[in-house]
């Protein structure tokens, strides 16, 4: 198997932590700097630095912005209700450490400035742009299709999650802080070099975001703010809650950890084959790194790896059919791995159903005490049983309709695809295609990613 990114998101993500770390990572500066000198908008220079994060050397990625287009670090400058006129001392603030004006020297400032007579961009800050304008512009870069197609989905998760918010249509999603031209960059630099790096596999582990609040364009707001639980809640991302106040996961960064992310498992042993580390520009109690890590899955056992599960099971012959439909949910609810009934004969030929709970040693209890509490059973039995289970990861891959998560699954040198039953009966619905037809065309879609090794 080809190597894996991990994104270790232990201290939340951003657009330009993200592509820090991807630089850092060994993606190239100058495919990266030809993509972003042309973007038709101006008013921007991007400067790439090594700088220290609690004594640590990353990497650093920082759009800076004239007088005339200045958006600062909205997230920052706002942090805990601060009003705008706080003096906005954190953009390259104490926590910075730089150690070198420019990582290769001048020649990497690249500034957009007067003379290119762009159309795109207003003569005044917080310009506002919709999906129609975000699509010229991306249309207009000079990058590959693939990398074009990541900066258009990263962007359209934007969009859906700030219309589920605001209740509006996407094309009528503005993007305010998003939109701005800084933010712009940063997508079409996390997409460049995504596609530059040639990665297969993404590894989302979970997000680590913080507390408090964050006033924005539309007031004060919880954290984490409602297009990052849009962001979470459609795309299956895992989401911790540190107990430290701050706002560590940005909309443009979840948004990319969702466009990319392939599996939220770790191999259960592998090689790291390279580090990068991304800097945040913010100064909290947990540095705001990100780590990337390109790894290798350590060798297993051709035919899968051995672990162990337990099966319980009882015969039950005086409950009715809601009350046993009822306890599946429940089982299924408090993580057991299947659940099924299939019927028996017990004492004096009475039919009964006898039900069988496959589950982890760990949930052995809350199964349990489901069962006692739900039905009339008095006795359960289990036993541990050894299992082979093939390597497995979950692929999120694009047909022409939509998009299907799939399961893929490992024998060897052989890959098996299983598209997954409810994001298939999902796109059904809305398209009002078959679901024969959504479920190869899956299955090829993810064929072709495996063989190209593009993020679809």
């Amino acid at each position: 198997m080809s190597n894996i990114l991990y994104l270790e998101c232990n201290s939340g993500i951003s657009g330009d932590m993200t592509v820090a770390a991807l630089l850092d990572l060994g993606a190239s500066e100058e495919v990266l700097m030809k993509a972003l000198d042309s973007i038709p908008a101006d008013g921007f220079s991007v400067e790439v630095t090594r700088v220290k994060k609690a004594g640590i050397d990353c990497c650093d990625f920082a759009v800076l912005l004239d007088a005339e287009h200045e958006n600062h670090d909205h997230d920052m400058e706002y942090l805990h209700g601060y009003p705008h006129e706080h003096p906005h001392e954190h953009y390259h603030g104490e926590e910075h450490e730089h150690i070198h004006e420019h990582h290769h020297g001048e020649e990497h400032e690249h500034h957009h400035g007067e003379g290119q007579g762009h159309s795109h961009e207003h003569p005044h800050g917080h310009v506002h742009r919709g999906m129609k304008e975000i699509r010229e512009i991306i249309a207009a870069v000079k990058m590959t299709d693939h990398a074009r197609e990541l900066a258009l989905r990263i962007f359209e998760i934007i969009a859906e999650a700030e219309a589920k918010a605001h209740a509006v249509p996407v094309e009528q999603v503005h993007f305010h802080e998003v939109g701005a031209i800084d933010s712009i960059v940063d997508v079409v630099a996390a997409a460049v070099c995504l596609d530059d790096l040639h990665i297969e596999n993404v590894v989302v582990p979970k997000l680590c975001e913080g507390t408090g609040t964050v006033r924005c364009q539309h007031g004060v707001l919880p954290v984490p703010v409602p297009a990052v639980t849009n962001i979470v809640e459609k795309n299956g991302l895992n989401l911790e809650i540190m107990d430290v106040q701050g706002e560590f996961v940005t909309p443009t960064g979840a948004a990319i950890a969702a466009a990319v992310k392939t599996s939220d498992v770790l191999p259960k042993a592998f090689r790291i084959v390279r580090t990068g580390i991304g800097a945040g520009k913010r100064t909290y109690e947990r540095p705001s790194i990100l780590r990337a890590m390109l790894i290798e899955p350590a060798k297993t056992e051709e035919k899968g790896d051995k672990d162990c599960i337990y099966r319980m099971e009882t015969n039950i012959d005086d409950c009715s059919g809601e009350v046993l439909g009822y306890v599946m949910d429940l089982l299924f609810e408090a993580g057991a791995r299947d659940v099924h009934y299939h019927p028996v004969y017990m004492k004096k030929n009475r039919p009964a159903w006898q039900l069988n709970v496959i589950c982890d040693e760990a949930d052995i209890a809350r199964m349990e005490e489901i069962i006692f509490r739900e039905t009339t059973t008095i006795g359960i039995r289990r036993v541990k049983m050894e299992r082979t289970v093939l390597s497995r990861e979950s692929r999120d891959v694009k047909v022409g309709s939509g998009r299907v998560q799939v399961k893929v699954c490992h024998y060897g040198s052989e890959s098996k695809f299983y598209p997954e039953y409810e994001s298939v009966k999902e796109l059904c619905r809305t398209t009002g295609r078959s679901y024969r037809d959504i479920y190869q065309e899956a299955v090829a879609a993810c064929r072709l990613t495996m063989e190209t090794g593009r993020i679809m």
